[in-house]
């Protein structure tokens, strides 16, 4: 049996198969012990099965502990050993500020301090040749003084290792003999740009004792939920990562850097599938959760990048192209010392939570919704999941300053939020090209059924996707992922001959894709299963940045089309050169699919389970409030209106329509825009 989960601010998310049929279910979070809301999940899921406990169990997991481990700073006590000379390229970074015009903006401090950075007597060339040898002495040095830092991991990161690693595999060998969790860079990162691999090798180091120990405990207590629903023996954990891929969990241990953006990966995934079974290839995705809410731009293929940040520090590892901000639907609301309405980045998370959940004290977006009855009187979770309605406008009374009404609160707190998101989907649309007017924007994550419309409006999309499951879309997402691992090496050679300098690229492609079978192998995949992508990273000659074209035949005209379509200009006059070589390993997994679901007359309109209450365009009114459970292919019904399900709640506003797919996706159009399709 495979059970994923999704581990958000407020819930952990979990869909898993039972007789063919994905289910889900949500179980609050608890943020300080994270596996402990997993094995939760995996307990209800395992005792609800009654006798019919599988003889395997599998779990696949997206989580945040990388992330806020780097947010919240509670990784493990680095060291780092590098080149002697280098030890301050880490405080020396880029010459470019994040804000170029804030004059009070301050670097984040470095993961490592200079009494925990040495420098070790060795030297290799910018052409792999050795200048000065790594000694036994030296290494004994090293190793005495490593000691009297105390770390509870070491990063090392030797000058042009990706060219000759032999230097930094003998100090590795020698530290781990002693015990030491390493994280060598010519094993995380074997590529050229020294800040950027030394600062992706410490944040391994960093979060490798936090993921160590969580993953430990999780096949810890899966293990003992099995054994608690007297299921089989076999207890397997893998692990999502930041390039869409899922990893071993001792693979994770080793290189949690790969996990950083785990679970918004899941979602975009999920969004990708949800968005083909619609017949869509231009997608604006958007998952609103309880803490922060993801964007990402969808044009037929999902888009990965090698430049993210995470917490203000560069990592260079392969990831999906996300951007986040802290809007969520725990996000709280307060007045600055101008007396401008803010909402977020701060978040109410799981514990205190919302107002309306019955701890929290401070405003926020869901406390907002359930003031306005975005939830009827039904609570989450199909009320399962109690909401306190009336605590919420007491404590929204006390706090609405100037505003004139608990109401214009509440509407004012969503206005903010909505611009807050607006701009991040304008930042990976209009800022990069594209013309939002030309997507779709799937709408997923609890909370995001209920902005979708607004933002829709606001950037003239041409409508919105609210997919099967959306509350649980990444733990979808999640379930149907392969496994998949990028290999990576700079060559650094130019153009002269794309026909010779494609040999040459594929060369060193052989060489990674031996080493993608090899992992391959190891994680359980057969040849027929197994599957290899190779690209290649080209820049004009002179350039300080590349993009990644696919190695064919036809590699330097696509690079010039690529730039042209990136920066509005090429130059096919230019010499170019390749810089680095990449190949994905994917392990091609089972993947359910979402059946089709009854159908009724088109232009059927469902029956309401009830008539609710709410405030809807800044109006209250009478809104029909409908089942998600009860819709089927082919009904039709006009906004105002509200949907509720087991894991969201979607807005309906008065001037869109829904329409039902074969799949139970819900398809929202503006009203006249609808009437045209129709006509």
């Amino acid at each position: 049996m495979r059970i994923a989960t999704d581990t958000g601010g407020t819930f952990t998310d979990c869909v898993f198969l039972r007789d063919g049929k994905a289910e889900v279910l949500k179980v609050p979070s608890q943020p300080k012990q994270p596996a402990a809301s997993i094995a939760n999940a995996v307990n209800h899921v395992l005792v609800s099965l009654g006798a019919r406990v599988p003889s395997s169990l599998d779990i696949v997991c997206g989580t945040t502990v990388g992330t806020n481990a780097l947010l919240e700073r509670r990784g493990g006590r680095v060291a780092l050993v590098t080149t002697e000379g280098f030890e301050d390229v880490l405080e020396i970074g880029r010459q470019a500020r994040p804000k170029l015009y804030d004059l009070l903006f301050q670097k984040p401090d470095v993961l490592v301090p200079s009494e925990r950075r040495i420098g070790a007597k060795e030297r290799v060339a910018a052409d792999g040749s050795t200048i000065s040898s790594l000694t036994l002495p030296e290494i004994r040095r090293l190793t005495k003084k490593l000691r009297r830092t105390r770390p509870d991991a070491v990063a090392i990161c030797f000058l042009f290792s990706f060219r000759n690693p032999k230097h930094e595999s003998a100090l590795a060998k020698a530290l781990r003999r002693v015990g030491w969790l390493v994280s060598v860079s010519h094993e995380i990162l074997p590529e050229f740009r020294e800040f950027e691999r030394a600062s992706t090798t410490v944040i391994n180091a960093y979060l490798a004792p936090v993921m160590s120990s969580y993953l430990r405990e999780m096949e810890s207590r899966a293990t003992s939920a099995r054994r608690s629903a007297k299921a089989g023996a076999a207890v397997s954990v893998r692990v999502m990562q930041s390039n869409g891929g899922i990893i071993s969990a001792k693979r994770a241990a080793e290189e949690p850097v790969r996990t950083v953006l785990s679970g918004p990966a899941g979602g975009i995934l999920g969004a990708e599938y949800a968005a083909s079974l619609a017949g869509l290839q231009k997608v604006l995705t958007f998952d609103m959760g309880g803490t922060s809410t993801d964007v990402a731009l969808l044009s037929g293929e999902t888009r990965v990048t090698t430049e993210a940040r995470v917490a203000g520090f560069p990592v260079a590892v392969p990831m999906l192209e996300i951007h986040t901000v802290g809007a969520g639907g725990g996000s709280i609301a307060r007045f600055d010392a101008g007396g401008a309405l803010r909402v977020g980045p701060e978040s109410a998370g799981a514990d205190p939570g919302p107002i309306c959940y019955g701890k929290g004290e401070q405003p926020t977006v869901t406390d907002a919704h359930a003031v306005l009855g975005h939830f009827g009187d039904r609570g989450l979770l199909n009320g399962a999941f109690a909401l306190d309605i009336q605590r919420a406008q007491r404590e929204l009374a006390k706090r609405k300053a100037k505003f004139p009404t608990v109401e214009a609160f509440a509407q004012g707190i969503i206005g903010v939020s909505n611009s807050v998101m607006e701009r991040a989907l304008r930042l990976i649309s209009i800022e990069r090209g594209h013309d939002p007017r030309d997507y779709t924007l799937v709408a997923f994550g609890g909370a995001g059924g209920l902005h979708a419309c607004d933002l829709a409006d606001a950037l003239e999309l041409r409508g919105v996707l609210l997919p099967v499951f959306p509350g649980a879309l990444s733990a979808l997402g999640i379930l149907r992922a392969d496994v998949v691992r990028d290999f990576s090496r700079t060559v650094l050679f130019r153009v002269n001959d794309p026909f010779d300098a494609l040999s040459r690229a594929r060369g060193a492609l052989r060489n990674l894709q031996k080493e993608g079978q090899d992992f391959l192998r190891r994680e359980g995949f057969a040849k027929p299963q197994q599957r290899f992508e190779h690209r290649l990273d080209v820049r004009y000659v002179g350039q300080a940045y590349e993009l990644s074209i696919p190695a064919s035949a036809e590699f330097v005209a696509a690079f010039h089309r690529a730039h042209e379509r990136s920066y509005g200009h090429a130059d096919p006059q230019r010499p170019v050169e390749i810089v680095n070589v990449r190949c994905r390993a994917v392990g091609v997994s089972r993947r359910i699919v979402l059946p089709r679901i009854a159908r009724v007359g088109p232009g059927t309109c469902p029956k309401a389970a009830v008539f609710t209450k709410c405030f809807v365009s800044g109006k209250s009114r009478e809104v029909p409030l409908f089942e998600r459970e009860s819709l089927r292919h082919g009904h039709e019904f006009a906004g105002p209106a509200t949907i509720t399900e087991y894991s969201a709640t979607s807005l309906v506003p008065a001037n869109w329509q829904a329409q039902v797919d074969a799949h139970g996706q819900i398809h929202l159009t503006r009203r006249a825009e609808g009437r045209r399709r129709r006509g």
